[in-house]
């Protein structure tokens, strides 16, 4: 049965970090939605989460997209707003510092938002692809490093085809990248410690990643606001604070 922590204990702090000593540089991180909190992007779900505004299966689902890519922009030009004027917070910070200390191996993330790598981490799987294109459906076209700004029109069309382009994420309906698949099984696999910040677990196949640590013999380190599927039967360690709190923290215990 795992632990938890309410508050900021030192001691709690002390014992997740000697669980990332432990680790030997082979701990793996599984991040969602809550660590770009801090970022100033809303979580999708909860009271000021964008689902709470827009139905998913109507503007974030593929063949919704494909019958009324116009409906789906509407959501997108919100979202890409939001995204292009967010900073790392000191969460993806401190993520970045122990990779560079060796500490953290890699870094799976569910979000889209390119801030781990902003922050200067360099080995990120991002499981739902990424904002930073968009690609056409009809011809793979792919505009490279896309912002608004550069728009002449919204939605943008393939200036190949004409046909409306869509950011290179996974949307409700598309498979995740097989290539992001293959490499994030192997490294929850293979990890020692799998540290979870910020997810609520409960979005397939990642929420798996931290299971597949747990049944190779690993530990799960989890950082959460509230409790998740992981929470007990999974996590060794569970720290109910903000990831932008606990990580520095983390990061000045080692």
């Amino acid at each position: 049965m795992g632990k938890s922590m309410i508050g900021s204990a030192p001691d709690k702090i002390a014992e997740a970090a000697a669980l990332l000593k432990a680790a030997g540089g082979r701990c793996v991180v599984l991040t969602g939605a809550g660590i770009s909190v801090a970022s100033g992007i809303p979580a999708f779900r909860g009271s000021q989460g964008l689902w709470d505004r827009y139905d998913p299966f109507v503007y974030a689902e593929i063949g919704s997209f494909r019958r009324q890519p116009e409906k789906s922009w509407e959501m997108l030009v919100e979202m890409l707003q939001v995204i292009e004027k967010a900073v790392p917070n000191p969460a993806h910070k401190a993520l970045a510092e122990l990779e560079k200390r060796g500490l953290v191996e890699r870094i799976i993330t569910q979000n889209v938002d390119s801030l781990h790598q902003a922050a200067g981490s360099r080995r990120v799987i991002e499981f739902h692809g990424s904002n930073r294109d968009l690609v056409c459906l009809d011809c793979a076209y792919r505009w490279a490093g896309f912002e608004l700004s550069q728009a002449s029109e919204l939605p943008p069309r393939c200036p190949e085809c004409g046909s409306i382009l869509k950011p290179d994420v996974v949307f409700f309906g598309e498979a995740i990248p097989p290539t992001a698949l293959e490499e994030a099984t192997r490294a929850a696999e293979n990890a020692r410690l799998m540290l979870v910040v910020g997810t609520s677990a409960n979005v397939y196949p990642a929420a798996d990643m931290p299971k597949l640590t747990k049944r190779a013999g690993g530990r799960v380190l989890e950082i959460n606001l509230e409790k998740t599927p992981l929470t007990g039967p999974v996590a060794d360690l569970t720290i109910f604070r903000p990831a932008d709190e606990v990580l520095p923290l983390l990061l000045e215990m080692l």
